[in-house]
């Protein structure tokens, strides 16, 4: 978000906020889980976390009448299955997760999975993936044609067999630096998320993203209002500020990751879209694909199928 957004929103309500930072959902919600919600009143998460915090009633249901902003949403991002109608949470950004690769580098155009499982000669050895157990995990799904939530014991002994093989191949596991090693063109073919494949673009213009045909995941990072939350209604001025069509399309303009924001997006300088082409996508073609979910007690097979691929030779 924007780093002046405690002072903006000082000036805009009079209220002041504490910003805290963490590198990822499992951080915070260790945090959360462990003190009940408490010492939090606003946390953003990507959205099958969002469902374990409402599934243990640390949620605070959203407000509609205190955050009229929500009308700037898409139609598609009020939906949302994990989530219908917006009860808890509110989408911040949305995307998918795919290839991004260096067209000068790599011969055609990369349109499945298996162009980064199953790479050919020249690519092995300049291809990452992405670490964190549910996008690892996906990419050998979606090669499989199972769905990115599979739970059967059978199917998930597959995808691991496909990545170990795939882990043979690559350069590195790599969740951040993974674009750096394509402009660097230490890697030619890496698996990405959208808005982090832009960061590539913006630096050398023959960095490209594609979904392959296999499909995507749908991935969103959304709000959520602790149940714990002393503060209320602060709360959901902020929510209500964040949705506010100027202030989310700074999230756009500069994170690079499009918003649920029809107001946000349709100010958008025609010259970014075109700069970076995954922008434009639709929300209509986004919500094609399988939103990541809570997977219950079968995440615990997913932590540790992503642990013996990671420990094998």
């Amino acid at each position: 978000m924007a780093p002046d957004i405690a002072d903006a929103f000082k000036a805009a309500t009079g209220l002041e906020i504490e910003v805290v930072n963490h590198a990822t959902n499992e951080e915070i919600m260790g945090k959360l889980m462990a003190s009940g919600g408490k010492g939090y009143d606003v946390v953003f998460v990507s959205s099958p976390f969002a469902e374990i915090l409402n599934g243990q009633g640390l949620a605070e249901p959203i407000d509609k009448a205190a955050v009229p902003n929500l009308a700037n949403l898409y139609p598609e991002a009020t939906t949302l299955a994990y989530d219908p109608g917006n009860a808890f949470s509110v989408p911040y950004t949305w995307g998918t997760t795919g290839l991004c690769y260096r067209s000068d580098l790599v011969q055609g155009t990369p349109d499945s999975w298996l162009n980064l499982l199953q790479p050919t000669d020249a690519l092995k050895g300049k291809t990452t993936m992405l670490a964190t157990d549910r996008w690892l995990m996906a990419a050998g799904e979606l090669a499989k044609g199972y769905s990115v939530n599979e739970k059967d014991p059978a199917k998930l002994e597959e995808v691991k067999n496909l990545l170990i093989e795939a882990k043979r191949t690559l350069l590195a596991y790599d969740d951040t630096t993974f674009y750096s090693k394509l402009v660097s063109g230490e890697a030619s073919l890496v698996h990405a998320w959208d808005g982090w494949c832009n960061y590539g673009i913006g630096e050398n213009k023959e960095i490209k993203f594609v979904v392959p045909k296999e499909g995507s995941d749908l991935w969103i990072d959304t709000i959520v209002v602790m149940k714990s939350s002393e503060r209320k209604d602060a709360a959901m001025k902020f929510i209500n500020f964040i949705l506010d069509a100027k202030n989310h399309a700074w999230a756009a303009q500069n994170i690079l990751y499009k918003v649920p924001n029809k107001a946000a997006m349709d100010s958008l300088d025609k010259a970014l879209v075109e700069q970076y082409p995954n922008m434009a996508m639709a929300p209509a073609d986004l919500v094609k694909y399988e939103l990541l979910r809570d997977l219950g007690s079968a995440q615990k097979d997913y932590s540790r199928i992503v642990s013996e691929i990671k420990a094998a030779n």
